[in-house]
This record gives structure tokens, C-alpha cells and sequence, in this order.
């Protein structure tokens, strides 16, 4: 029997999940409220619709007589899509809205991890109160993160000591209209995602990736949801160890196990410090960017994956090629704080050459695409070493032409990896 499966939002992680379902024995369709000229030539159908209202979604599913579906990103997820799609009999593959509270609510997040003991957690404090949050940042013996308990699209995090000063950060806190506010220790180390599939009480967990959340070259400037990634040919990152990705898996075993019955994509997001990984935050499903360094190298039919879930049975052991990718993103000028929108932009896709194009926020009418306020589309190389797939991806912005987008052209060169790598051997004291 064909499945038909139902993906749900238009970013760059949702072209990767339809391009993972392309070739498998299902019918795909879509809805998001941008049409993502990717997803849409793959999709039997395109619907144009409010993801985050979970009623749309599931009549639509229910008009065309979904099995599955999938919900990639988490404006949905914490609207309750999932629980309307289980309530009309269809399988989702990505947690309730309860269980998504591990990346919607950044407080109970800190506080389920301390509650259940999983090891990783920093040291915190919540604040509903501004003002007795900017009096513990005075009282603080050395550096923190402000963090909004709420969904920010990666953009919200401000860290002491990088990226503003204290008197600085009290302003953010004060000039906010955030109801609360999660203040906890500053990580120093290095940022890595490990993404884990979690269905039926057991999980399965992919190669790690390393995302570039700055804006411009050499970490410098605002948060973004991600300019680009990478990972390389084996499970760990060239500056971590076997032992120390094992230790990230046993965090998120940990998770899962607190969880119970929680399905769909569990994302770590974790800084390796000096005494091992630390927890920087959980995410409901897969990332974007590190979907399109994940799913390009699954060997494992991905529908495989979501059938027996749905049908509760074990999850497949998953399979991924013995190869590294780099993934860059072009954005809008002025992302993420100002950017442009609006913009025609004309990609020229046979330029990509061996790179994978993954459009993403970016919206097809009938005279062309259009760039909206996020990131517009990204290049990936998959290739046998991290310098040869970062060229591909190099190689192969030039399907932007002179569109005007901006690029983070260091990723995944080996001076800034390498960087990491004398970063962490610091830290460790080597």
C-alpha cells in the first residue's frame, strides 16, 4: 500500500524531508504559507495555508486522505498541529504540543531537565520580573545567556560577555516585550547539534553537525537562524572525540527516556566544554540548516522510518554514507535584522553542478520567486573529505548571480575549522 504523507511548512528543512520521500513508495503533499517552488515540484499537491492553524492542516490531511504526516518546523508543533492531526486520525511524526514544550518553553525546558536529572544542564534562573532579572545580572559572578522562554526563530539569544556587555543585556531585558526571561551560565566551548529519531520509546541518532549562527564571517554580528553547517565522514566533528559524541548520545538517551512518549525529531544542541557537552538547548524536530546535511546522507528510507513509527514497531537502525557535507545559505541583505524582502530573484540551478539546492523562505508566484524575510535558499556539497564538499558548495553560489544575497563564504573552510580545532584543544588544556 502507497502511503500518502502530508509535510508540513516551506523552509529549507522541509525541501530536505521532500527530497528524503521523493523516491520512496509514497504520495507527497504539502502546506505552508509560502509556496517553496522545491517542495512544490515533488509534491503531488501544494496547499497554501496558515500552518499554525492546527484545523486548516488537519482538514486539508484529511482531504486528501493522509497516512503520515510530518511537521518540520515549530510554530505548528507548539499551535497543537500534531494533537489536531492524531485527533483526525492521522499519524504525526513530531510531538504534541505538550511534549514540544522541550523547545517552546525554554523554562520548562531547564526545569524538566533538572527535575529528571539529565545530566548537561547549566546552571539557571527564570524571571517573569525584568527588573529582579536585571538585579541577578548584577549579582552574577561572571558571565550569562538571556534567553526568552518563547520561540525567537534562533534570533533571540543574547550572550554576556560576546555579544553585549551586562549593561547591555539589562537594556535588551528591559526594552523586550518578552514575559519571561531564562538567564543561565555562558558555555564556552563549541557548539554542536546531534539530531536524534524518536519514536515507540526508542531512538535513533545522526552524524553531528556544526551550525554557524552569526551572521557574517568570523562569528561576528547578530544571531540568524543559521547561515550554514557542517559534518563530516564520521558521527563526530573533527574537534571532538568518539567518547565526547557518545556522551551527547547518552544525554539525549537520557532525554527520551524523561520524555516517554515522545516521537519525531529530538534535536541536542550542545557545547563541548572543557569538562565535556553541555546542554545549550532541545528542539522539537529537525534543524535548518543541519536537515540538509542529515538527510542527503541517509541510506535508510526515510519512510521506513515514519511506517514504523506510526505502526509502532522498532525503529530501523539507521544507515548514512561515510561522507561530509557543507551547507551555505544565501539570505536577503540585512538579515536577520533588517532584511530585504520582497526582491525577484532569478536562480539559475544549472550552475549548482553537483551541489544540492534547497530552496527555502522564499515564496513562488506565477511571474517568479521572491525573497521574503528569512533566509532564501542554501547550496550543499556531500563529498568524501569537509574541504572537498565545502568546495562544491562554494563552487556552486553561483546560482545567485548578482541577486544581492548575502553569503557566510568561511564555512566549512579549513582555517575556520581548524580554529575550532585549536579551540577546543585549549580548552582542554592539550
Amino acid at each position: 500500500m502507497r502511503e500518502n504523507v502530508l509535510l508540513i511548512g516551506g523552509g529549507g528543512r522541509e525541501h530536505a524531508i521532500a527530497r528524503a520521500l521523493e523516491d520512496s513508495e509514497a504520495d507527497l503533499y504539502a502546506c505552508a504559507g509560502n509556496r517553496n517552488p522545491g517542495i512544490a515540484r515533488i509534491a503531488a499537491d501544494f496547499e497554501t495555508l496558515e500552518t499554525t492553524n492546527p484545523k486548516a492542516v488537519a482538514e486539508y490531511a484529511q482531504e486528501i486522505d493522509a497516512t503520515i504526516a510530518v511537521v518540520g518546523p515549530e510554530a505548528p508543533l507548539e499551535a497543537g498541529v500534531a494533537d489536531e492531526l492524531e485527533a483526525a486520525g492521522v499519524y504525526p511524526f513530531g510531538p504534541k504540543a505538550e511534549d514540544a514544550r522541550i523547545e517552546t518553553d525554554k523554562a520548562f525546558q531547564r526545569r524538566f531537565m533538572e527535575e529528571h536529572d539529565i545530566p548537561g544542564c547549566p546552571d539557571f534562573e527564570t524571571f517573569d520580573d525584568m527588573e529582579v532579572a536585571c538585579d541577578y545580572i548584577d549579582e552574577y559572578d561572571g558571565d550569562l545567556a538571556i534567553k526568552p522562554a518563547g520561540l525567537t526563530g534562533g534570533k533571540g539569544v543574547k550572550v554576556i560577555g560576546d555579544q553585549v556587555t551586562a549593561e547591555e543585556g539589562k537594556e535588551y531585558i528591559r526594552a523586550s516585550e518578552y514575559d519571561r526571561i531564562v538567564l543561565e551560565e555562558r558555555l564556552i566551548g563549541e557548539e554542536f547539534t546531534i539530531q536524534a529519531f524518536v519514536a515507540n520509546g526508542e531512538f535513533r541518532t545522526a552524524p553531528a553537525v556544526q551550525d554557524h549562527k552569526r551572521a557574517y564571517e568570523g562569528d561576528e554580528g547578530p544571531n540568524t537562524g543559521g547561515m550554514g553547517s557542517y559534518s563530516d565522514a564520521t558521527d563526530e566533528l573533527p574537534f571532538m572525540t568518539g567518547p565526547e559524541y557518545d556522551e551527547a548520545v547518552e544525554i539525549i538517551e537520557a532525554t527520551v527516556d524523561a520524555l516517554a512518549d515522545y516521537r519525531g525529531i529530538l534535536y541536542g544542541q550542545f557545547m563541548l566544554t572543557s569538562e565535556g557537552p553541555r546542554v545549550v538547548e532541545f528542539n522539537a524536530r529537525f534543524g535548518d540548516p543541519e536537515a540538509m546535511n542529515t538527510l542527503p546522507i541517509l541510506e535508510t528510507d526515510f519512510l521506513d522510518v515514519l511506517v514504523t513509527a506510526r505502526d509502532g514497531e522498532p525503529v530501523p537502525e539507521l544507515e548514512f554514507a561515510e561522507q561530509a557535507t557543507v551547507c551555505k545559505y544565501a539570505v536577503p541583505e540585512g538579515y536577520p535584522t533588517n532584511p530585504e524582502a520582497g526582491a525577484k530573484v532569478q536562480v539559475d540551478e544549472e550552475s549548482a553542478g553537483d551541489a544540492l539546492l534547497y530552496y527555502a523562505s522564499v515564496d513562488e508566484r506565477d511571474d517568479g520567486i521572491y525573497t521574503t524575510t528569512s533566509r532564501a535558499f542554501a547550496l550543499v556539497g556531500v563529498a568524501d573529505s569537509i574541504e572537498e564538499a565545502e568546495k562544491i558548495a562554494e563552487d556552486a553560489l553561483a546560482v545567485a548571480g548578482d541577486e544581492g544575497l548575502h553569503v557566510r563564504h568561511d564555512i566549512g573552510k579549513p582555517d575556520l575549522v581548524k580554529q575550532r580545532i585549536d579551540h577546543m584543544d585549549e580548552l582542554r588544556g592539550e
